[in-house]
Protein backbone atom coordinates (compact mmCIF):
# COMPACT_ATOMS: atom_id res chain seq x y z
CA UNK A 1 0.00 0.00 0.00
CA UNK A 2 1.01 3.67 -1.03
CA UNK A 3 2.00 5.83 1.99
CA UNK A 4 -0.11 8.61 -0.01
CA UNK A 5 -2.55 10.67 1.79
CA UNK A 6 -5.69 12.09 -0.23
CA UNK A 7 -7.78 14.91 0.29
CA UNK A 8 -10.85 14.27 -1.87
CA UNK A 9 -12.67 17.46 -2.55
CA UNK A 10 -13.89 19.17 -6.33
CA UNK A 11 -15.71 22.33 -7.32
CA UNK A 12 -18.86 20.66 -8.21
CA UNK A 13 -19.04 20.39 -4.16
CA UNK A 14 -18.59 24.17 -3.33
CA UNK A 15 -21.78 24.62 -5.61
CA UNK A 16 -25.55 23.71 -4.20
CA UNK A 17 -25.06 22.72 -1.01
CA UNK A 18 -27.59 23.15 1.50
CA UNK A 19 -29.62 26.04 1.86
CA UNK A 20 -27.93 29.45 3.17
CA UNK A 21 -30.41 29.10 6.21
CA UNK A 22 -29.65 25.62 7.32
CA UNK A 23 -26.68 25.88 10.05
CA UNK A 24 -24.69 22.93 8.25
CA UNK A 25 -22.37 24.81 6.20
CA UNK A 26 -21.48 22.70 3.48
CA UNK A 27 -19.10 25.75 2.50
CA UNK A 28 -16.41 24.58 5.06
CA UNK A 29 -15.38 21.80 2.82
CA UNK A 30 -14.20 24.36 0.32
CA UNK A 31 -12.84 26.75 2.64
CA UNK A 32 -10.97 24.08 4.71
CA UNK A 33 -9.07 22.93 1.53
CA UNK A 34 -8.53 26.78 0.78
CA UNK A 35 -6.70 27.06 4.49
CA UNK A 36 -5.02 24.02 4.38
CA UNK A 37 -3.39 24.97 0.79
CA UNK A 38 -2.68 28.11 2.27
CA UNK A 39 -0.56 26.77 5.07
CA UNK A 40 1.57 24.48 2.66
CA UNK A 41 -0.77 21.14 4.09
CA UNK A 42 -1.32 20.28 0.47
CA UNK A 43 2.01 20.16 -0.79
CA UNK A 44 4.30 17.01 -0.92
CA UNK A 45 4.98 13.81 -3.05
CA UNK A 46 3.05 12.00 0.23
CA UNK A 47 -0.50 13.87 -0.56
CA UNK A 48 -2.78 14.52 -3.27
CA UNK A 49 -6.32 16.02 -3.88
CA UNK A 50 -7.95 13.77 -5.24
CA UNK A 51 -11.71 13.96 -7.13
CA UNK A 52 -14.91 12.45 -6.21
CA UNK A 53 -16.63 10.10 -8.37
CA UNK A 54 -20.79 10.29 -7.68
CA UNK A 55 -22.11 7.15 -5.59
CA UNK A 56 -24.02 5.30 -7.72
CA UNK A 57 -27.28 4.17 -7.26
CA UNK A 58 -26.04 0.30 -6.77
CA UNK A 59 -23.58 1.58 -4.01
CA UNK A 60 -26.23 3.33 -2.11
CA UNK A 61 -28.48 0.06 -2.36
CA UNK A 62 -25.86 -1.26 -0.01
CA UNK A 63 -27.48 0.44 2.72
CA UNK A 64 -30.52 2.26 1.81
CA UNK A 65 -33.97 1.34 0.69
CA UNK A 66 -34.98 1.62 -3.22
CA UNK A 67 -38.71 3.22 -1.82
CA UNK A 68 -36.27 6.18 0.36
CA UNK A 69 -34.47 6.96 -2.66
CA UNK A 70 -37.07 6.75 -5.25
CA UNK A 71 -38.35 10.16 -3.03
CA UNK A 72 -35.35 11.67 -2.42
CA UNK A 73 -34.78 11.51 -6.10
CA UNK A 74 -37.92 13.05 -6.91
CA UNK A 75 -37.79 15.72 -3.81
CA UNK A 76 -34.75 16.99 -5.95
CA UNK A 77 -36.50 17.46 -8.46
CA UNK A 78 -39.76 19.47 -6.96
CA UNK A 79 -42.09 16.55 -6.33
CA UNK A 80 -42.34 15.33 -2.98
CA UNK A 81 -45.62 14.38 -1.12
CA UNK A 82 -46.58 15.63 2.45
CA UNK A 83 -47.26 12.92 4.03
CA UNK A 84 -44.48 10.96 2.49
CA UNK A 85 -42.05 13.47 3.55
CA UNK A 86 -43.50 13.34 7.27
CA UNK A 87 -42.43 9.44 7.46
CA UNK A 88 -38.91 10.21 6.12
CA UNK A 89 -37.61 12.84 7.72
CA UNK A 90 -37.76 15.34 4.57
CA UNK A 91 -39.02 18.84 4.59
CA UNK A 92 -38.18 19.50 8.22
CA UNK A 93 -35.55 22.62 9.58
CA UNK A 94 -33.24 19.62 10.05
CA UNK A 95 -33.26 18.15 6.41
CA UNK A 96 -34.76 20.71 3.95
CA UNK A 97 -35.89 19.80 0.88
CA UNK A 98 -34.17 21.75 -2.35
CA UNK A 99 -33.63 21.71 -5.76
CA UNK A 100 -30.59 19.48 -6.98
CA UNK A 101 -29.93 18.21 -4.13
CA UNK A 102 -29.66 14.65 -5.01
CA UNK A 103 -27.28 15.55 -6.91
CA UNK A 104 -25.18 17.47 -4.18
CA UNK A 105 -25.53 14.36 -2.13
CA UNK A 106 -24.24 11.39 -4.25
CA UNK A 107 -21.21 13.56 -4.69
CA UNK A 108 -20.80 13.96 -1.35
CA UNK A 109 -21.44 10.52 -0.33
CA UNK A 110 -19.38 9.65 -3.33
CA UNK A 111 -15.95 11.21 -1.77
CA UNK A 112 -16.22 9.11 0.95
CA UNK A 113 -16.38 6.06 -1.05
CA UNK A 114 -14.12 7.60 -3.53
CA UNK A 115 -11.51 7.22 -0.52
CA UNK A 116 -12.75 4.23 0.34
CA UNK A 117 -11.81 2.54 -3.27
CA UNK A 118 -8.07 4.22 -3.00
CA UNK A 119 -7.77 2.29 0.31
CA UNK A 120 -8.60 -0.82 -0.78
CA UNK A 121 -6.83 -0.45 -4.11
CA UNK A 122 -3.69 0.23 -2.37
CA UNK A 123 -2.75 3.53 -3.49
CA UNK A 124 -3.62 5.40 -0.55
CA UNK A 125 -3.00 5.12 3.00
CA UNK A 126 -5.07 7.56 4.59
CA UNK A 127 -8.25 9.65 2.91
CA UNK A 128 -9.76 12.59 4.17
CA UNK A 129 -13.80 14.01 2.66
CA UNK A 130 -14.71 16.68 4.91
CA UNK A 131 -17.63 16.82 3.05
CA UNK A 132 -19.12 13.35 4.52
CA UNK A 133 -19.61 12.19 8.08
CA UNK A 134 -23.78 11.63 7.74
CA UNK A 135 -24.01 9.83 10.72
CA UNK A 136 -27.81 10.06 11.43
CA UNK A 137 -29.09 9.04 7.97
CA UNK A 138 -31.36 6.20 8.80
CA UNK A 139 -31.87 3.43 5.58
CA UNK A 140 -34.95 4.76 4.92
CA UNK A 141 -35.07 8.35 6.83
CA UNK A 142 -33.40 11.70 6.57
CA UNK A 143 -31.79 12.63 10.52
CA UNK A 144 -30.33 15.44 11.45
CA UNK A 145 -29.16 17.26 8.53
CA UNK A 146 -28.20 14.06 7.32
CA UNK A 147 -30.06 12.28 4.41
CA UNK A 148 -27.48 9.33 3.07
CA UNK A 149 -25.26 7.61 5.25
CA UNK A 150 -21.48 7.69 3.51
CA UNK A 151 -20.21 6.11 6.64
CA UNK A 152 -21.99 2.90 6.50
CA UNK A 153 -21.67 2.61 2.98
CA UNK A 154 -17.63 3.21 3.54
CA UNK A 155 -18.08 0.29 5.55
CA UNK A 156 -20.01 -1.89 3.76
CA UNK A 157 -17.30 -1.58 0.98
CA UNK A 158 -14.31 -2.43 3.25
CA UNK A 159 -16.86 -5.08 4.90
CA UNK A 160 -16.91 -6.82 1.23
CA UNK A 161 -13.41 -6.91 0.66
CA UNK A 162 -13.46 -9.06 3.91
CA UNK A 163 -12.04 -6.33 6.05
CA UNK A 164 -12.53 -5.39 9.85
CA UNK A 165 -13.86 -2.29 10.38
CA UNK A 166 -13.41 0.03 13.77
CA UNK A 167 -15.94 3.34 13.43
CA UNK A 168 -14.82 5.73 16.03
CA UNK A 169 -16.81 9.01 15.91
CA UNK A 170 -16.25 11.86 17.88
CA UNK A 171 -19.08 14.12 16.91
CA UNK A 172 -20.32 15.69 19.69
CA UNK A 173 -23.77 13.90 18.75
CA UNK A 174 -24.68 10.11 18.72
CA UNK A 175 -23.61 8.50 15.93
CA UNK A 176 -27.22 6.62 15.58
CA UNK A 177 -27.69 5.70 12.13
CA UNK A 178 -24.12 4.14 11.81
CA UNK A 179 -24.87 2.42 15.15
CA UNK A 180 -28.04 0.74 13.99
CA UNK A 181 -26.81 -0.12 10.67
CA UNK A 182 -24.23 -3.08 13.05
CA UNK A 183 -25.65 -2.80 15.93
CA UNK A 184 -26.51 -7.04 15.44
CA UNK A 185 -22.79 -7.30 13.71
CA UNK A 186 -19.13 -7.98 15.04
CA UNK A 187 -17.23 -7.21 11.31
CA UNK A 188 -18.06 -3.46 12.29
CA UNK A 189 -16.98 -2.15 15.92
CA UNK A 190 -18.83 1.30 16.55
CA UNK A 191 -17.23 3.60 18.93
CA UNK A 192 -19.22 7.24 19.29
CA UNK A 193 -17.61 9.73 21.58
CA UNK A 194 -20.62 12.26 22.40
CA UNK A 195 -22.63 14.20 24.64
CA UNK A 196 -24.81 12.53 26.69
CA UNK A 197 -28.37 11.82 25.58
CA UNK A 198 -29.81 13.60 28.29
CA UNK A 199 -29.07 17.10 27.05
CA UNK A 200 -28.40 16.84 23.01
CA UNK A 201 -30.26 15.29 20.18
CA UNK A 202 -30.86 12.11 19.29
CA UNK A 203 -31.54 11.67 22.60
CA UNK A 204 -29.43 7.73 22.22
CA UNK A 205 -26.16 6.38 22.66
CA UNK A 206 -25.92 4.69 26.24
CA UNK A 207 -23.44 2.53 27.25
CA UNK A 208 -26.16 -0.12 27.88
CA UNK A 209 -26.83 -0.11 24.05
CA UNK A 210 -23.89 -2.53 23.58
CA UNK A 211 -25.55 -4.72 20.45
CA UNK A 212 -27.66 -7.54 19.96
CA UNK A 213 -27.23 -10.65 19.11
CA UNK A 214 -23.72 -11.86 17.82
CA UNK A 215 -23.29 -7.85 17.63
CA UNK A 216 -23.04 -7.38 22.20
CA UNK A 217 -20.00 -5.89 22.98
CA UNK A 218 -19.18 -4.13 19.57
CA UNK A 219 -21.70 -1.28 19.94
CA UNK A 220 -19.51 1.46 21.86
CA UNK A 221 -20.88 4.45 23.74
CA UNK A 222 -18.98 7.03 25.59
CA UNK A 223 -22.19 9.99 27.18
CA UNK A 224 -20.35 12.80 27.95
CA UNK A 225 -21.54 15.29 30.44
CA UNK A 226 -22.30 19.00 30.03
CA UNK A 227 -18.81 21.70 30.15
CA UNK A 228 -16.46 18.41 29.41
CA UNK A 229 -12.80 19.65 28.87
CA UNK A 230 -9.92 18.64 27.25
CA UNK A 231 -8.39 16.60 30.16
CA UNK A 232 -11.39 14.60 31.20
CA UNK A 233 -12.02 14.07 27.52
CA UNK A 234 -8.69 12.50 27.04
CA UNK A 235 -9.04 10.51 30.13
CA UNK A 236 -12.42 8.50 28.42
CA UNK A 237 -10.32 8.09 25.04
CA UNK A 238 -6.83 6.29 26.67
CA UNK A 239 -9.01 4.50 29.76
CA UNK A 240 -12.59 3.71 27.71
CA UNK A 241 -11.79 3.48 23.71
CA UNK A 242 -7.82 3.16 23.17
CA UNK A 243 -7.99 -0.21 24.72
CA UNK A 244 -11.25 -1.21 22.59
CA UNK A 245 -9.40 -0.37 19.88
CA UNK A 246 -6.34 -2.04 20.13
CA UNK A 247 -7.99 -5.37 21.41
CA UNK A 248 -10.40 -5.28 18.47
CA UNK A 249 -7.29 -4.27 15.89
CA UNK A 250 -9.18 -3.82 12.97
CA UNK A 251 -7.69 -4.13 9.38
CA UNK A 252 -8.99 -0.42 8.65
CA UNK A 253 -10.40 2.22 10.27
CA UNK A 254 -13.14 5.11 9.42
CA UNK A 255 -13.02 8.08 11.82
CA UNK A 256 -15.98 11.00 11.71
CA UNK A 257 -14.70 14.14 12.93
CA UNK A 258 -16.88 16.50 13.58
CA UNK A 259 -15.92 19.80 14.83
CA UNK A 260 -19.12 20.28 17.28
CA UNK A 261 -17.35 19.45 20.70
CA UNK A 262 -15.73 22.58 19.95
CA UNK A 263 -16.35 24.98 23.01
CA UNK A 264 -18.56 28.09 21.64
CA UNK A 265 -20.22 25.88 19.30
CA UNK A 266 -23.81 27.20 19.13
CA UNK A 267 -25.69 23.52 18.87
CA UNK A 268 -24.00 21.96 21.51
CA UNK A 269 -22.42 22.08 25.48
CA UNK A 270 -18.71 20.95 25.53
CA UNK A 271 -15.99 22.93 25.92
CA UNK A 272 -12.79 21.48 24.31
CA UNK A 273 -10.08 22.74 22.39
CA UNK A 274 -9.36 21.82 18.64
CA UNK A 275 -6.11 20.57 20.67
CA UNK A 276 -8.06 17.57 21.73
CA UNK A 277 -9.84 16.36 18.45
CA UNK A 278 -6.10 16.62 17.01
CA UNK A 279 -4.29 14.42 19.64
CA UNK A 280 -7.11 11.99 19.17
CA UNK A 281 -6.52 11.99 15.45
CA UNK A 282 -2.67 11.49 16.36
CA UNK A 283 -3.27 8.48 18.31
CA UNK A 284 -5.92 6.88 15.68
CA UNK A 285 -3.07 7.68 13.35
CA UNK A 286 -0.31 6.05 15.54
CA UNK A 287 -2.31 2.47 15.25
CA UNK A 288 -0.74 2.27 11.68
CA UNK A 289 -3.91 1.27 9.99
CA UNK A 290 -5.35 2.60 7.04
CA UNK A 291 -7.98 5.51 7.87
CA UNK A 292 -10.70 7.14 6.01
CA UNK A 293 -11.35 9.97 8.41
CA UNK A 294 -14.50 12.45 7.01
CA UNK A 295 -15.94 15.75 8.44
CA UNK A 296 -19.04 15.87 10.05
CA UNK A 297 -20.60 19.02 12.84
CA UNK A 298 -19.45 21.61 13.37
CA UNK A 299 -21.25 24.61 13.20
CA UNK A 300 -19.10 27.66 14.37
CA UNK A 301 -17.98 27.63 10.85
CA UNK A 302 -14.43 29.59 11.32
CA UNK A 303 -13.68 26.99 14.43
CA UNK A 304 -14.27 24.16 12.23
CA UNK A 305 -12.17 25.42 9.29
CA UNK A 306 -9.35 25.71 11.92
CA UNK A 307 -9.89 22.29 13.29
CA UNK A 308 -10.19 19.90 9.98
CA UNK A 309 -7.16 22.24 8.54
CA UNK A 310 -5.41 20.81 11.92
CA UNK A 311 -6.43 17.20 11.98
CA UNK A 312 -5.39 17.42 7.87
CA UNK A 313 -1.67 18.02 8.74
CA UNK A 314 -1.80 15.11 11.42
CA UNK A 315 -3.40 13.29 9.20
CA UNK A 316 -0.01 13.78 6.73
CA UNK A 317 2.26 13.53 9.98
CA UNK A 318 3.43 16.95 9.98
CA UNK A 319 1.81 18.76 12.38
CA UNK A 320 4.70 19.26 14.50
CA UNK A 321 6.96 21.19 12.06
CA UNK A 322 3.98 23.14 10.64
CA UNK A 323 3.09 24.66 13.64
CA UNK A 324 6.05 25.42 14.88
CA UNK A 325 6.95 27.16 11.51
CA UNK A 326 3.30 28.79 11.14
CA UNK A 327 2.92 30.21 14.29
CA UNK A 328 1.68 33.90 14.80
CA UNK A 329 0.12 33.27 10.63
CA UNK A 330 -2.88 31.09 11.89
CA UNK A 331 -5.52 34.53 11.94
CA UNK A 332 -3.88 35.82 8.80
CA UNK A 333 -4.05 32.78 6.68
CA UNK A 334 -7.34 30.98 8.01
CA UNK A 335 -9.47 34.52 7.13
CA UNK A 336 -10.46 33.98 11.12
CA UNK A 337 -9.17 37.09 13.10
CA UNK A 338 -10.10 35.73 16.66
CA UNK A 339 -6.58 33.80 17.20
CA UNK A 340 -3.36 34.68 15.90
CA UNK A 341 -1.43 31.66 16.91
CA UNK A 342 -1.25 29.07 14.52
CA UNK A 343 -4.05 26.28 13.51
CA UNK A 344 -4.04 25.21 17.51
CA UNK A 345 -6.11 26.46 20.05
CA UNK A 346 -4.97 28.41 23.37
CA UNK A 347 -5.50 26.05 25.83
CA UNK A 348 -8.49 26.79 28.38
CA UNK A 349 -9.38 25.77 31.92
CA UNK A 350 -13.14 24.68 32.69
CA UNK A 351 -14.83 26.03 35.57
CA UNK A 352 -13.74 24.81 38.75
CA UNK A 353 -16.98 24.59 40.28
CA UNK A 354 -17.92 21.92 37.26
CA UNK A 355 -14.45 20.48 37.09
CA UNK A 356 -15.52 17.93 39.86
CA UNK A 357 -19.24 17.08 38.56
CA UNK A 358 -17.78 16.42 35.24
CA UNK A 359 -14.97 13.84 36.66
CA UNK A 360 -17.16 12.00 38.69
CA UNK A 361 -20.08 11.63 35.68
CA UNK A 362 -16.91 10.72 33.39
CA UNK A 363 -15.65 8.00 36.41
CA UNK A 364 -19.32 6.55 36.42
CA UNK A 365 -19.21 6.01 32.67
CA UNK A 366 -15.41 4.36 32.47
CA UNK A 367 -16.18 2.07 35.11
CA UNK A 368 -19.59 1.08 33.51
CA UNK A 369 -17.86 0.48 30.39
CA UNK A 370 -15.37 -1.25 31.79
CA UNK A 371 -17.35 -3.41 34.07
CA UNK A 372 -19.86 -4.13 30.68
CA UNK A 373 -17.73 -4.59 27.73
CA UNK A 374 -14.11 -4.91 28.63
CA UNK A 375 -14.76 -8.75 30.08
CA UNK A 376 -16.09 -9.13 26.57
CA UNK A 377 -13.07 -7.81 24.10
CA UNK A 378 -10.39 -9.93 26.71
CA UNK A 379 -9.60 -6.86 28.73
Amino acid sequence: MQDKRIFIHCEDLNKNGYPEECPFNTSRAGRTMQAADSMGLLSGDDREVVEPLRAERSELETFHTAEYLDVLEAASRGVLDPYVAMHMGLGTADCPVWLGMYHYLTLAVGASLTGARWILEGKAKVAFNPSGGLHHAHAGQASGFCYLNDLVLAANAFVAANKRVLFLDIDVHHGDGVQEAFYARKDVMTISMHESGRSLFPGTGFVADSGVGEGVGYSVNVPLPVGTYDEAYHRAFHEGVLPLIQAYDPDVIIMEMGMDTLAGDPLAHLHLTNNTPADIVDHVVSLGKPMLATGGGGYHVEHTIRGWALCWGVLCGDHALHEASMMGMGGMMTENTDWFGGLRDRMMISDAGRREDIDTAIEATLNEIKRELFPLHGL
